[in-house]
């Protein structure tokens, strides 16, 4: 459950986020990122929070208008993710791996980001109405 739980709660995210239309899904994806960019603060790393803080924030304000970005900003997360867990500080106290589970939904959302963040929901239809369609 430690790799399935993470990969879960990213496909959740993905098509929830799918309900919305552009731009409101970009918008939304670049409040989040930055949200959790801030996650950390106070996170034992010092004034490196601040700094990966901003760094996040930049990516969000810049992923107002670039997916990819975003996808950058959950990467950066990621890593940040990977040391908290090494680190022994995890985004929720009282759960112990939730870093390591962060550090795997993070980079999913992340390829979702790099490819347009397209609606899962527009793929479905696109997808049955070309099975439905005759072929010649």
């Amino acid at each position: 459950m430690s790799l399935l739980g993470p990969i879960v709660f990213a496909l959740v995210y993905i098509s929830l986020c799918s309900l919305f239309t552009e731009p409101n899904r970009q918008n939304f994806n670049a409040i989040t990122i930055a949200g959790a960019g801030a996650a950390y603060l106070n996170g034992g790393f010092g004034i490196w929070e601040f700094a990966f803080t901003i760094m996040v924030t930049y990516c969000a304000f810049r992923g107002l208008r670039s997916y990819n970005l975003i996808g950058v900003g959950w990467l950066l997360h990621t890593g940040w993710d990977v040391l908290h867990h090494l680190y022994g500080n995890p985004i929720v106290p009282f759960v112990a791996d939730s870093s390591f589970g962060c550090a795997i939904c993070d980079p999913v959302i992340a390829l979702w980001c790099f490819a347009g963040a397209p609606s899962v929901y527009d793929l479905l239809r696109r997808n049955k109405r070309e099975e439905s369609s005759p072929r010649s």
